[in-house]
This record gives C-alpha cells, structure tokens and sequence, in this order.
C-alpha cells in the first residue's frame, strides 16, 4: 500500500506544464486577433472555409426547406385564390389611373427637360435570399445566397418592398453578409420627408433606429417618415428608412432623443433586392474667376461703345 502513494518516477513526465501549454496558447490566440483586426491576415483563410462549408449549410438546410416549402405550398392554394380575386378587383379599380400613367410619365419627361432637371437615377439589383443569421447576438447581420460568382461587392445597399434593408458588408464566393441598418455600427444619412431636415440614423440593436443630431426644439412630429439624403454615396435619395416613433426632448440637452421604427421588415427573414453601386457623380467643373485688369478692359471696351 505505501507503494501506491508514491509518485511515478520523472521518467514517464512527458510534455511541457499545462500551464505552459495555456499561456502558448493564450498568447498565440491573442496574436491571431491582433493580426486579424489590424491587417486583415485571417480573410484568405476565411473565404477558404466559406467556400468548404457552403455546401456543408446548404444540405443541412435542404430538408428544413424543403418541409417548409411543401407545407406553404398546400396551405397557401385558397389563399392565393382569393388574393387573385382581390387583385382581379384591384385591377379593375386602378385601371383609370394604370391608363393615364404613360401620359403622365411623358408629361413629366418634358418638364424636366424644360425645367433643364437631372432625372432621377434608376435603381438596379437582383433579388437573393436570406439564408441565415449571424450567430452573435450582439450584431445584426443576414447572410445571402448570392455571392462574388453574382458580382456582389462591399458596400451595395440591400431593399426590399417596404425601405432599406442594410448593406452588403463582406462577400464570399457563394454567399454574402449584409448588416441591417438596426445593427449598432451602422448608419445612415437621412431626411425627414415632411419638412427636408438631413439628419443621420444610428442602430440601436434591438430593431429600432435613432435620429440624432437633431436640435431639440426641431420640427419633428410622430409619424414622420424618414428617407434616405443620397449624401454618402451608397444609397440612393427617396428610399425610406423608418417612421418616427417616439420623441423625447429634455431643456437640459441640446439634442432631443428621437426613435424609429424601421419601415422595412428588417428583423424578418424572405427576400431581398441588392442594388447596383451608385456610379460617382463628376464634379461640375466651377467657371475660372476673371481677372482684375480683363475686367476693367471689358468694362471699358462696353462705355466707349
């Protein structure tokens, strides 16, 4: 029994301390963050797992779209029918208006010209779907099923039906990243559609966006809808963003606290539509400021005729 409480002897103590072990491992771990965060080293290594994984998420989801899809597709036959029948309806109502549109359409084109206006820019994407979200509960960000072999790049605003959605992030081959304008690093330059005040939305991380930067004693009303500026570039003037939902102002700061809601169905999975990036706008060239002396000789030039 004494012999059992002895120690092995050190011949059979193999490998570095666990302690050792812990720390080279800390320590290598915190090296790989710091490369990763200051110049981007891990971003090869990360297409090469998304490229090797896609397939992986893509079978693994195949049954649970599959059930679904079959599911909706009996459920929805009366419901689809009886929308036909309301839009037959619809159809028939707007037809008086639908009529005058080209009218209306060609009516407006000469104006512009009259008036010497820039038309406005056209929007063009394509339509992904949302696969999944991102697993960090502290972002809100989507993936789609489009990717870098569908010419998607970083920074295209991304819509549906109702308003802005987000903005494409980061690309892989087969698939995409796009933080939702609800994410906390997120913002976008906007305008209060009802009085023209610019303004910058922020996410808040929890579904809603807030309106800041705007003074207290401002204009701002419940229910005002906000719009995109065009301002920066990205998205394109007119698209709405979010509908003013509460209003704080407090005399003792200079900014009243505003929260939207966005119009969007931001925080819901379906389809999306990717735009085009914004092609840059030239610069008009300013006219070159006369000089003093040409000026004068004009001027003279003029009373002696």
């Amino acid at each position: 029994m004494a012999a059992l409480d002895h120690a092995p002897p050190p011949f059979f103590k193999r490998g570095p301390a666990p302690l050792a072990l812990l720390s080279f491992y800390v320590a290598f771990a915190v090296a790989l963050f710091v490369l990763d965060l200051r110049f981007h080293a891990l971003d090869a290594l990360r297409q090469a797992i998304s490229l090797g994984v896609d397939p992986l998420q893509r079978l693994a989801q195949a049954p649970l779209r599959m059930l679904a899809e079959g599911s909706e597709y009996f459920v929805a036959l009366e419901t689809l029918e009886n929308e036909n029948r309301a839009l037959k309806a619809a159809q028939l109502e707007a037809a008086p208006d639908l009529l005058r549109l080209a009218q209306l359409e060609a009516e407006n084109e000469r104006l512009r010209r009259l008036l010497d206006l820039q038309a406005r820019d056209k929007a063009v994407g394509r339509a992904a779907r949302i696969l999944y979200t991102a697993r960090d509960p502290f972002s809100r960000r989507v993936y789609l099923d489009k990717g870098q072999q569908q010419n998607l790049v970083p920074g295209q605003p991304v819509i549906d039906e109702k308003g802005i959605v987000g903005q494409v992030t980061r690309v892989f081959p087969f698939s995409a990243e796009v933080t939702l304008i609800t994410d906390k690093q997120q913002a976008v330059p906007v305008q209060i559609l009802r009085t023209g005040q610019r303004s910058v939305v922020f996410g808040l991380g929890n579904g809603q966006v807030e309106l800041k930067y705007i003074p207290a004693n401002a204009d701002v009303q419940v229910g005002d809808l906000l719009v995109t500026s065009g301002l920066d570039g990205i998205y394109l003037p007119g698209f709405p963003v979010a509908q003013v939902a509460h209003v704080e102002r407090d005399s003792a700061y200079a900014f009243a606290r505003i929260v939207a809601t966005p119009t969007a169905a931001v925080e819901h999975h379906g389809v999306v539509m990717v735009l085009d990036p914004h092609p840059p706008q030239a610069p008009h060239p300013e006219p070159l400021p006369e000089k003093s002396g040409q000026k004068t000789k004009s001027a003279a030039s003029t009373r002696k005729h």
